[in-house]
């Protein structure tokens, strides 16, 4: 095991900079997951850390060496990749073991090895099968252990969950995060799917176009992201953006009505400097509930039965487009009027300019 320091990493293809000065301390053992749309720079900022690109600038360590120089086979670390990787013709085992073989080690390590690997990802049954006659989810278990058997000082994840299906997936990443605890490794771990990433990640790396964006634990970016790129991406159905400013005294926002009105929401204790500067207003779908006494005048466009969960989507009187998550026993109907209002001290204001939280 060992820590990965990221020290402003750049990386450039000519005169197209694609990783923009990143610097991350990944503690020993700290399971990190690099998550972002598609072209952030996630997949490639995780491959200069595996070798398999060159850095522009920069410095990265794993342990006690600077590894910028080093190929990749020297860095002692072990992939896994979203297409598994995995030899059609050799067995399981002879999967498994094969890494182990070029290094040298003797067969009784090996099997050794191999066999602990095996009953940790419960591949016993499966070691003499050929990777065609395994599932999605066991084929993945046999490059996660392909990994395990190396005893590496850091694991690297690149996707690799995005070609199993729904089901297989929710299975798979309680098995990684099992796994990794067990074994107490240091983890880096890239995904697109937000969900992925809170539920796996000890602290999260935010990318966006190729800068880290926002670092921390995930409830800590759910509850105050740094801007509404962050707020924006974690949290899912995302949160709402509104258009409002704020009060004269700086304790409220207000949100244009019908015919000139207004609607004002208290922001509890906070109080914000420059009365009647415009805002940004941010409030999670979660943190909406049903106030027929008053509130924000939502028209019912769309209504999903999650069971659990009733998400509605409709239309404030300016038009903007509004999402609330309410309880699976919520009656709405489509077309209806209902009115909706933020839980007490659950609103984000951020910069409408610069998109940074106030």
């Amino acid at each position: 095991m060992a820590t990965v320091s990221l020290r402003d990493v750049s990386k450039s293809y000519g005169a197209t900079a694609v990783l923009h000065g990143i610097s991350a301390e990944i503690a020993d053992g700290e399971f990190v997951v690099i998550v972002g749309p598609s072209g952030c720079g996630k997949s490639t900022l995780l491959r200069t850390i595996a070798g398999l690109e060159t850095i522009t600038g920069g410095e990265i360590w794993i342990g006690e060496r600077k590894v910028n120089k080093l190929e990749p086979k020297d860095r002692d670390i072990a992939m896994v990749f979203q297409n598994y990787a995995l030899y059609p013709h050799m067995s399981v085992f002879d999967n498994m073991a094969y890494g182990l073989r070029i290094r040298g080690l003797s067969k009784a390590e090996i099997e050794t090895r191999v066999a602990r690997a095996a009953e940790i990802l419960q591949l016993e049954p499966f070691l003499q099968r050929k990777p065609r006659a395994l599932s999605g989810g066991q084929r993945q278990r046999v490059a996660m252990g392909r990994a395990i058997v190396r005893e590496p000082a850091a694991f690297l994840f690149d996707e690799p969950l995005s070609n199993l299906d729904a089901k297989l997936r929710v299975q798979m990443r309680v098995e990684i995060k099992r796994l990794q605890q067990q074994l107490g490794v240091t983890s880096i771990y890239v995904t697109h799917d937000q969900v992925e990433a809170m539920t796996l990640a000890d602290r999260l790396i935010v990318m966006n176009a190729g800068h880290a964006e926002q670092i921390g634990a995930p409830l800590a970016l759910y509850e105050t992201p740094a801007t509404t790129y962050v707020a924006g991406f974690i949290g899912s159905p995302a949160m709402n953006f509104l258009d409002a400013k704020l009060s004269a005294d700086g304790a409220a926002v207000e949100l244009a009505g019908e015919g000139g009105t207004g609607f004002r929401i208290g922001l509890g204790n906070a109080r914000h400097a420059g009365g009647g500067r415009p805002v940004t207003l941010g409030v999670r779908p979660e943190h909406l509930h049903m106030s027929p006494g008053g509130g924000l005048p939502l028209a019912v466009d769309l209504v999903e039965a999650l069971g659990a969960d009733t998400l509605v989507y409709g239309r404030l009187p300016s038009e903007a487009g509004l999402v609330a998550r309410l309880p699976g026993t919520t009656a709405v109907r489509l077309g209806e009027r209902i009115t909706v209002t933020p839980a007490a001290g659950s609103l984000h204001l951020f910069d409408p300019d610069t998109g940074q939280r106030l």
